[in-house]
């Protein structure tokens, strides 16, 4: 083997060893599905503020959802309409226009939520 193909064979082997490994999805964070949230029913688990389409029909089009390990704020806005909500962990809920919320956990890192309009 020459000497010019076996400083390039090295070069090439060089620059696979410096690639990263992916990471493994087992240890990837699964994202909320928030657009579950749409119709007014979902239960979702956040770990930091989200916002997300909600069906105009309750009189908004958006809510965003933020929490510390006290309780859960909750901003709803649409046209012409603005409104928010505050509940704590324990059975406390608060309801928006048809929206009955309340966490089933709540953490300085996480909150577990259930959305209903049953």
């Amino acid at each position: 083997m020459s000497a010019m193909i076996r400083t390039a064979t090295l070069a090439v082997a060089a620059s696979l060893v410096l690639v990263p490994a992916a990471v493994p999805t087992a240890f990837a964070a699964a994202k909320p599905n928030l657009s579950a949230c749409y119709d007014g029913n979902c239960k979702i688990t956040i770990t930091k503020k989200v916002s997300f389409r909600i069906d105009p029909s309750f009189g908004f089009t958006k809510l965003t959802i933020s929490f510390n390990a006290n309780g859960v704020k909750v901003n709803a806005s649409g046209p012409g309409m603005r409104g928010s909500a505050y509940f704590t962990d324990g059975g406390a809920s608060s309801t928006l226009n048809g929206i009955t919320m309340y966490a089933r956990s709540l953490s300085k890192k996480k909150a577990a939520l259930v959305l209903t309009t049953g």
